[in-house]
């Protein structure tokens, strides 16, 4: 390869990696120099051989592969002879099919430069403010699937504001109480002993007041990939707000990061869980994972009314009786089972798939969890304010 083609190469590769930085990676100077270096060392000998030296540069987590695939086709999308992949600058074409998980947040750091400066514009006031609230609405509806960068972190903001409502249920334990209550015939006696049992003023005890523990059965299979990693910023809020949640992860096997999701730094606390999980985007056996938490962990947290969070789609490979009995003992053991499912998004979802039909009947609620409204709902849900539309039997009914 030529002196002027190789400078050109690293020239592009510095933008690529700019870009990339500027879609939520991290890449720093030092991750540029080792992609220069690799890729001298390793040569281009086809499209895919430079695709995975750059992805083993820049991509250290797994949940940054879909930027980053979306980054590469966008910016390396020339076809043709090797010499024509590497241009100064990536031509902008129509996109062929739908919007792909990514996309926005690639485009939008690829092309932030071309963007001209939006001028303030001198407005009513009102029309302003009416702008503001459209603009607002339409954010909270957006599907995370198709946020940008920017969006992505103010919807973690949003989420880290989000106030949990106070559901609490009566516990068999009874506590200290002023009247009218049962009467604690021992703490009454005991202060009858002060007074010579002269005077005997009664003490009263009722049942205490406590928030139930929540359980989050979480998927991270490859079909959950673009919904799992703003979840699990919302399961971290939630364990940072709730004292007994318990959070599990599960694609070909189960994962418990609850001790993970407790660290204060929510970057930390992801990255943690991301080094603990072996099976990150794979496949789905949802089955099995639900069968090791009903056998190891079922009666360790689904004591004291506990409710479940099942985060997933429901598209099991193979669907068999294995996945009723264990739906069936989950639903059981818990006081709700909430099934949150991403494509509830979609308007044209139906529940046809075998693995829908067969988890529906053992699950209380079934809601969406494909924007920052459908997570604001899933908080008043907790507050045990159920919803008719939610029941799944109307989606049984209608399919």
């Amino acid at each position: 390869m030529s002196t002027d083609r190789t400078g050109k190469l690293t020239e592009n590769i510095v933008h690529f990696a700019r870009a990339l930085r500027r879609a939520g990676l991290r890449v720093g100077p030092a991750a540029v120099v080792d992609a220069v270096r690799a890729v001298e060392v390793a040569g281009i000998a086809t499209r895919e051989d430079f695709y995975w030296t750059l992805h083993s540069i820049f991509v250290s987590r797994r949940e940054q592969r879909a930027v980053f695939d979306e980054a590469f086709r966008l910016f390396w999308r020339r076809q043709g002879p090797i010499d024509q992949l590497f241009s100064e600058a990536p031509e902008e074409s129509a996109e062929e099919d739908g919007p792909r998980a990514g996309q926005r947040r690639a485009s939008d750091a690829l092309y932030a430069d071309a963007m001209p400066p939006r001028l303030p514009e001198e407005r009513d006031e009102d029309v302003e403010t009416r702008l503001v609230v459209s603009d607002l609405e339409k954010f909270r509806r957006k599907d995370f699937a198709q946020m940008s960068a920017a969006e992505i972190e103010e919807a973690k903001a949003e989420i880290e504001r989000m106030v949990l409502p106070e559901d609490r249920v009566l516990a068999r334990r009874r506590r200290i109480s002023p009247p009218p209550g049962m009467i604690d015939m021992r703490r009454t006696l005991r202060a009858s002993l002060r007074t010579g049992g002269d005077m005997i003023l009664l003490r009263h005890r009722s049942r205490a007041e406590m928030l139930p523990p929540i359980v989050i059965l979480a998927d991270i299979s490859g079909s959950m990939n673009q919904y799992t990693r703003i979840f699990l910023h919302f399961m971290h809020a939630l364990t940072e707000k709730r004292r007994k949640v318990h959070s599990f992860l599960f694609g070909t096997r189960l994962t418990n990061v609850s001790r993970q999701l407790r660290l204060k730094d929510p970057d930390e606390a992801l990255a943690a869980c991301s080094d603990t999980v072996t099976d990150w985007s794979g496949g789905t056996r949802i089955a099995t994972a639900l069968h090791s938490f009903n056998r190891l962990w079922g009666r360790r947290v689904l004591g004291q009314g506990a409710i479940v969070l099942l985060f997933t789609d429901g598209l099991e490979r193979d669907v068999g009786d294995d996945l009723a009995r264990e739906m069936d003992r989950l639903h059981r053991s818990c006081r709700r089972l909430i099934w949150l499912n991403p494509l509830l998004g979609f308007g044209a979802f139906e529940a046809r798939a075998r693995g829908i039909r067969t988890m529906l009947p053992y699950v209380d609620e079934f809601r969406p969890i494909h924007s920052l409204e459908a997570m604001s709902d899933l908080c008043e849900a907790l507050s045990g304010k159920g919803d008719a539309l939610r029941d799944p039997r109307g989606w049984l009914a209608a399919a």
